[in-house]
């Protein structure tokens, strides 16, 4: 089989780090929460980084009049369909060892890439600024959006957002796959 159907197969194969792996991590550190709270963001779910820290990340909202954290969302249905179709997709294409196929696919990652992050960044403003007017705790002007990408101090607290191991095999297989588009094609690797 040719080097560059292998290795664009196992970049694609990679994607399947997401589905075993969180994609995302939410932290927020303040003195109160010695062990910090946070949460892991996975394509199908939220799940508590600690015990209990998604429950205390909502009461602790709620005073601000931030909304819950919903862990029943649309994206957690659509993103493993989307995920599945592109490695079932990225498979065929390997095999097919076409390297216009093998960019078409990864401009296309790309572009679900840049859509999944403007979705996220979407989500974190909505959660930040659309708050309950009638909340306990009110201080005119101010926000509680994550970063997108990084820290950011928020009141008592230092809000960390960062890719997680899944975020990282899909970048390493997506480099895979761009490296194998421009292999050249008269490497093979006899049996």
């Amino acid at each position: 089989m040719r080097k560059d159907k292998i290795v664009f197969i196992v970049g694609v194969l990679l994607l399947l780090g997401l589905f075993v792996f969180p994609l995302w991590n939410i932290t927020l550190e303040a003195p109160q929460y010695p062990d910090s709270l946070g949460m892991d963001i996975w394509i199908t779910k939220i799940t508590d980084h600690n015990p209990n820290d998604i429950k205390n990340i909502n009461l602790m909202n709620h005073y601000v009049g931030m909304a819950d954290i919903q862990l029943d969302m649309i994206e957690f249905t659509i993103f493993p369909i989307v995920i599945s179709a592109m490695i079932v997709l990225g498979i065929i294409i390997g095999f097919t060892g076409n390297k216009k196929l093998y960019l078409t696919w990864f401009i296309v990652m790309i572009l679900l890439g840049i859509a999944g992050m403007y979705d996220f960044y979407l989500w974190e403003y909505e959660y930040g600024h659309n708050l309950n007017p009638h909340a306990a705790i009110k201080i005119p002007g101010q926000a509680y959006q994550p970063p997108l990408i990084g820290s950011k101090r928020i009141l008592n607290f230092n809000a960390t957002s960062l890719p997680a191991i899944g975020a990282y095999l899909m970048t390493l297989g997506l480099v895979l796959t761009c490296i194998a588009t421009f292999l050249p094609i008269k490497k093979k690797i006899e049996k």
